[in-house]
């Protein structure tokens, strides 16, 4: 089971990755808005891993970034397998 600190880091690296990504495809927050159908001030509060998503969401950003989802998901993270 992990505790609210593997959430709260897991939350703050997948908003590093996605920025990463929008910033390589040269996409403001209100261009990837456009094309995903999320707020603007969503998105920035993703990045910032303020913000928890649901897969819904996962896709529409993939969608609008033009890739597959997993490279959303692809970055470094260990889990805390203490129980």
């Amino acid at each position: 089971m992990s505790n609210g600190t593997d959430k709260n880091s897991f939350k703050i690296l997948f908003g590093k990755n996605l920025k990463r990504i929008r910033e390589s495809k040269n996409l403001s927050f209100r261009q990837l808005a456009t094309r995903c159908n999320i707020d603007y001030s969503d998105i920035s509060k993703i990045e910032k891993g303020k913000r928890n998503i649901q897969l819904s969401s996962l896709l529409e950003l993939s969608k609008g970034l033009g890739i597959h989802p997993k490279e959303l998901l692809d970055f470094d993270f260990e889990l805390d397998e203490k129980g």
